[in-house]
């Protein structure tokens, strides 16, 4: 008989929560008598608005720069992102002394870019609808002979990125669920990699926006699909295929996805802004919005869930939550 060894496992997890330690922000939990009572249930939000760079990406991003050699570091690093592992990823090379090139598509929030473009990173641009940010990255990363650094397809990424779930669970102990948003995957793979090697009943849950259900899809199938790339608020999560590493982890321990609407995503901001006075983005929201608008069935007493960023400028908050975009 044989075995396959798991990408990530929750010693990965633990490690990469040693090498955080005093780097990252341990984050805080918060809980609302109000969200509670709305839901019928138990919640924890664990906020990675108040991450470093405002998201969980950050984990990952030093993580796995934090373990590149010296001469990488002297060369340099190379990612591509819609903007939160960019900035990630130029705030954890300027930590290390080093430098970041970040291929980003034109249509980024500029709050995104701006902040990229802060940390002391080079950016450059694509159209997200036809180029392939992949073969671009890689292509100037072989051309100028700097590490890649991937949002999500690379285990010490996901090891870093379980650490919120990691963090959660220390504080809140064993949970009956836990919801995460899914975009590549990175966030749920390391969140359910840590949860269920703690507590393996624990239901992970998985929210996608319902145009881009690439996850739930793939799930269903038993092999990864991909759609056209949806045009969502979520920009975050506006993705046409999981990714590869990822999804051999999360087709494992995800339990299940479910879908929110645009305007589900809206009011979950609404809710987080004027209930929780927090500030959350799109994509950070549609855990929450899958919890206001009932999307989860059998929802169980005691709920985790991973508020994973707030990046999102004051002009573009406010319009998403008059119903605009």
């Amino acid at each position: 008989m044989t075995t396959t060894t798991p990408p990530v496992t929750l010693d990965d997890v633990r490690d990469a929560a040693a090498r955080l330690k005093g780097v990252a922000h341990r984050t805080p939990v918060l809980r609302s008598r109000t969200l509670d009572a709305l839901v019928g249930a138990e919640v924890f939000l664990k906020c990675e608005n108040f991450q470093r760079v405002g998201a969980f990406k950050f984990r990952g991003a030093y993580n796995a720069a934090s373990r590149l050699t010296p001469d990488q570091l002297a060369r340099g690093i190379a990612a591509y992102s819609s903007g939160n592992h960019a900035q990630a990823v130029a705030l954890a090379a300027r930590e290390l002394g080093t430098t970041a090139v970040i291929v980003m598509p034109e249509d980024a929030p500029r709050s995104k870019r701006d902040a990229t473009a802060g940390y002391g990173a080079e950016i450059v641009t694509y159209d997200r609808y036809t180029g392939d940010r992949v073969a671009i990255a890689e292509a100037l990363a072989a051309e100028r002979g700097l590490a890649l650094i991937p949002p999500y397809e690379h285990p010490h990424v996901i090891a870093g990125q379980g650490t919120a779930a990691l963090e959660l669970l220390e504080e809140t102990g064993e949970l009956d669920a836990l919801l995460t948003p899914v975009g590549g995957g990175g966030l749920m793979a390391g969140s359910s990699t840590a949860a269920k090697g703690q507590y393996p009943d624990i239901r992970t849950i998985g929210v996608e926006p319902e145009v881009g259900d690439d996850t739930k899809r793939s799930l269903e199938a038993g092999r990864r699909i991909g759609i056209p790339v949806p045009k969502t608020i979520a920009d975050g999560q506006a993705l046409h295929t999981p990714g590869e590493l990822t999804f051999s982890v999360n087709r494992r321990l995800l339990d299940e996805v479910v879908l929110v609407s645009d305007d589900e995503i809206r009011d979950a901001m609404r809710f987080a802004f004027e209930r929780l006075k927090i500030v959350v983005e799109p994509s950070g929201a549609t855990p929450l919005a899958a919890l206001l608008s009932g999307r989860v069935s059998r929802l169980p007493r005691r709920v985790g869930v991973i508020v994973s960023g707030g990046n999102v400028d004051a002009d573009r908050f406010a319009r998403l939550c008059a119903g605009g975009e």
